[in-house]
Formats: C-alpha cells, structure tokens, sequence
C-alpha cells in the first residue's frame, strides 16, 4: 500500500467520523457569521432612516460577530487535534506536534535568510522529531514590520508588511560550518540569464558563488563567506535535490548553512493548516496538508543529511 493509499484509508476510517462533528461545528458558524453580516446590512439600509433600529442592529451584529468568533476557536481547536494531529501521526507517530507553538524568533533570526527585522511574529503548528540520526524544527510562521506614515489630516496610519509567510525548517547539518553560505531564489536569472549575474552582488551576505549545475543555477543565486566552503556543502547530488525540489513545490525557497544547522523557508501567501468556514474538509485538503508536512522528510532525505558525509570532529 503506498502513502496515498494509506491517506486515503486514514480519511475513510478514522477523520471522516470526526469529521462529522467537526462540520456541524461549522455550519453552526457559519449561520451565526451570516446572521452578523445580515444585521449589518440591515444597519446600514435603517441608518439614514431611523437610526436608533440601525443601533439595535449594529449591536446585534457585534454580539452575533462575538459569539462566532469564540465557536471559532473551538472549532480550530477540534480540527487541530482531529485532523492535523492525526495527519503528522501517520507520517510518524514519534513526532511531537504542538498546535499553537513555532519555532523560536531566535532560531529564525539566527539564520540570517531575511534581512529586514520584525516587529510583529507569530505561528503555529511545530513539529519537531527525529528521522534517523537528524533532528529537526518545523512551523508555520509570519513575520512583519510595520511602517507609519502622515496623512493630509495629521492622521497617523500603520501598515503592516510581510517579511515572510510560510513554513520554516531547521536540522543538523551534520558538520559544523565555519562560514555562512546562502542559497536565495533567483527571480532575475529566469528571466535575464547570465545577463542578471551582473547585478546579484550583495556584499553583506558575501560573495556570488557560480556553480556549474545550469538548472540550479537557474533557480537559485548563492552568496557564501567562503567559495570553498560553498562548493563543499553544495555538491552536485546537493544542487540536483534542491533544483527538484524548486520545480516540485515551485514556491521560493531560501536555504542558509550556519553553524551546525541547514535552515530553509518556503514562502506560501495563505494559511496552510487552518480550517475554513465557508466548505467542509475534503480528502484533498489533507491530501495536500500531508504534502506538506512531509516536506520535512523530502529536505532530509533529498539533501542527503542522513549519510554523515560530513562528520563532525
């Protein structure tokens, strides 16, 4: 029996029962959020008319708003215990998952992939375990900062800017790096080729590794303290992993090599592992969360850390 049809077995047998209460729980929002939205309406249409009914609405629909918001999280609650959890026990019932931890805020500056500091950080769904001798992190995350600008009216205004929105992973490397080398989606050479290479300098991060992997080259430029060392953490078999690994998931992917630890963060614009209102779980939405979640033995497995290659002193 392969993963797929494991997954599927795991959908019939054992999410599809809780999945029942789970779309009670959901309908019954989803009815409080429409009658929020309807009082709103209803608000707006009494308003200019006879406001004192257009109050009474507007109340109501903050009460309604309220109450569904609190339904809510209970119902996130069940869909993390239920369908998550069960999801990442079939991948391995080892694994720890803790559904509102992530990874810490010093881990994800320590990897020195994303510049600009934060001043908003939050995620969810940590899993950490080990797959045979490498050890690994792996959450959801959103960083932001925050920039305020004036109006005409002396008014200040905030908005919020994503640094980056994804998952994020970091596992023992194996060898301890004496560098830093980092390997940066490369938009500009898709589009340019060799005729962008002139304008991917970035001497904070070091200097412009060129490789001799054409498809890596392609979708990733590499900036490293050390040329040498570059190439000795990238090797061939590396380059090809990560340049399957592009065209898999085809999502930009940054990877650093620090210290003992490989980080990599994939961007995504959405939630990945929420549950939604408006429709019901359907076996492609785990379908697609247990892809995910397996991305952390894909990185392992593809880039060969399990092979001690490089071991440690």
């Amino acid at each position: 029996m392969n993963e797929k049809e494991k997954l599927k077995v795991l959908y019939e047998n054992r999410l599809k029962p809780e999945l029942d209460d789970i779309e009670k729980e959901r309908k019954t929002i989803k009815r409080i959020y429409t009658a929020a939205i309807a009082l709103a309406i209803c608000a707006f249409l009494f308003f200019s008319i006879f406001w004192v009914i257009a109050v009474v609405f507007v109340i109501g629909a903050i009460i309604f708003a309220g109450f569904g918001a609190t339904k809510y999280l209970h119902y996130r609650n069940m869909y993390k215990e239920k369908v998550v959890r069960k999801i990442i026990e079939l991948i391995n019932p080892e694994y720890h998952y803790a559904s509102d931890n992530c990874i810490s805020s010093e881990r994800f500056i320590g990897s020195k992939i994303f510049k600009q500091s934060y001043d908003r950080y939050r995620g969810d769904d940590f899993v950490a375990g080990t797959i045979e001798k490498t050890d690994f992190e792996f959450s959801e995350l959103k960083a932001e900062y925050k920039t305020e600008t004036t109006d005409d009216d002396g008014k200040k205004q905030t908005q919020w800017n994503t640094i980056f929105q994804g998952v994020f992973f970091h596992a023992n490397f194996n060898k301890y790096i004496v560098g830093e080398t980092f390997v940066l989606p490369d938009k500009a050479e898709k589009r340019f080729g060799k005729f962008a290479q002139k304008f991917q300098k970035d001497h904070k991060r070091g200097e412009l590794v060129k490789l001799e992997n054409p498809e890596f080259e392609k979708a990733y430029k590499v900036y490293s303290s050390s040329q040498q060392e570059a190439r000795y953490i990238l090797t061939p078999t590396m380059m090809e992993a990560m340049a399957a690994m592009q065209k898999r998931f085809n999502r930009p992917m940054h990877f650093s090599f620090i210290g003992e630890r490989v980080c990599c963060a994939v961007s995504f614009n959405k939630g990945l592992f929420e549950p939604r209102i408006t429709s019901g779980t359907k076996f492609s939405d785990v379908e697609e969360m247990y892809s995910l979640f397996s991305l952390i033995e894909i990185i392992i497995h593809e880039m060969n850390l399990n092979t001690r290659i490089w071991t440690k002193n």
